[in-house]
């Protein structure tokens, strides 16, 4: 599980995570499939709403993926939070924006 902010600041847009939530929105077709944009929740560990399709979708999915939800339906993040890339892909990464 990763934050729209965290996709952001590992981009170097630190403040930009709506815009990570405006460019999952946008995929269609096969990218779809490719792009595992339901594994991106909001701060709050909550599922939120994204084009096209409900947040209870993107729980669905990561339900099945074995995410668990509380009763308030958040993610503990302090177990399941990606800890990021190592410090060398992000500078690689950051070089090559």
């Amino acid at each position: 599980m990763v934050t729209y902010g965290q996709v952001a600041a590992i981009l170097g847009q630190p403040r930009a995570a709506r815009a990570v939530g405006m460019a999952l929105g946008a995929l269609r077709g096969a990218l779809l499939g490719t792009v595992p944009w339901q594994r991106v929740i909001s701060a709050s560990g909550r599922c939120s709403h994204r084009d096209g399709f409900s947040a209870s979708v993107q729980r669905d999915l990561l339900e099945r993926e074995g995410v668990r939800f509380d009763r308030r339906g958040h993610v503990d993040l302090k177990r399941t939070r990606w800890p990021g890339p190592r410090r060398e892909w992000k500078t690689g990464l950051r070089s090559e924006l």
